[in-house]
């Protein structure tokens, strides 16, 4: 019964210091941890306007079609040649 007093008081010792130990780092861990997140919103943000543009550009030009692209290669044989390889 003793042992397992004593037991509970170190534990609670030890959760005690634990905390106090994170406390201390935790301010400037916060700061990190916020900056970090704002450089993620900041990059998904990004990311999102340059998918979303690519495909408003995509569908802008698809809708503005000319004659000409339309019957551009409608005579040409399916020949798989290579232009521009180099050798």
């Amino acid at each position: 019964m003793m042992q397992a007093m004593k037991l509970s008081h170190s534990l609670r010792e030890l959760g005690q210091q634990i905390e106090d130990s994170v406390d201390s780092v935790g301010h400037s861990g916060t700061k990190l941890l916020r900056n970090i997140g704002w450089v993620s919103a900041g990059i998904t943000a990004l990311a999102l306007g340059v998918v979303v543009g690519r495909e408003l550009r995509q569908r802008y030009k698809f809708n503005r079609r000319t004659p000409y692209d339309f019957y551009a290669h409608s005579g040409d044989q399916a020949q798989d040649v290579e232009f521009g390889v180099g050798i």
